[in-house]
């Protein structure tokens, strides 16, 4: 008798500190957030209960502002950031949450809960907490 497959969801792989900036806030201000907090990607809160969120990444800033030879006090997040984003619930199952990931070529995507980012999902997370959990529990005798 085939048993059933388990699921793990975003939930349990998902990390629930992020680091999150305004979006008048100076891509300056924003550099100096991700070197102080160790991070690549910023969670821009939304401007009122009708905005969406956005992401701000290295990258981001690197490809608008550094290659374009902008200056970073100039600039403003909102001008660069990523903006609606895609967002996960807590409950989907990491599968297709990793296909979500292949599809859109996706660096981070915020877990969105009641409107709230709860957590912050990435390929790394994905593979290492998710797959290899996914792998240790096939591999156990059935109980």
């Amino acid at each position: 008798m085939k048993s059933k497959q388990q699921i793990i969801r975003v939930r349990d792989i998902m990390k629930t500190t992020f680091v999150t900036i305004d979006r008048t806030a100076t891509v300056s201000d924003a550099l100096l957030a991700m070197k102080r907090e160790k991070t690549a990607v910023l969670v821009v809160k939304p401007r009122d209960e009708d905005d969406e969120y956005g992401l701000l990444t290295a990258g981001d800033i690197a490809r608008e502002v550094m290659a374009l030879d902008r200056a970073p006090e100039r600039v403003n997040v909102y001008e660069v950031m990523t903006k609606p984003v895609i967002s996960l619930p807590p409950q989907m199952d990491i599968r297709y949450c990793a296909r979500l990931f292949a599809h859109y070529h996706l660096i981070r995507a915020p877990v969105i809960e009641d409107r709230k980012v709860i957590g912050m999902v990435s390929p790394a997370g994905l593979v290492l907490d998710g797959l290899c959990a996914l792998a240790l529990n096939q591999n156990l005798p059935d109980q």
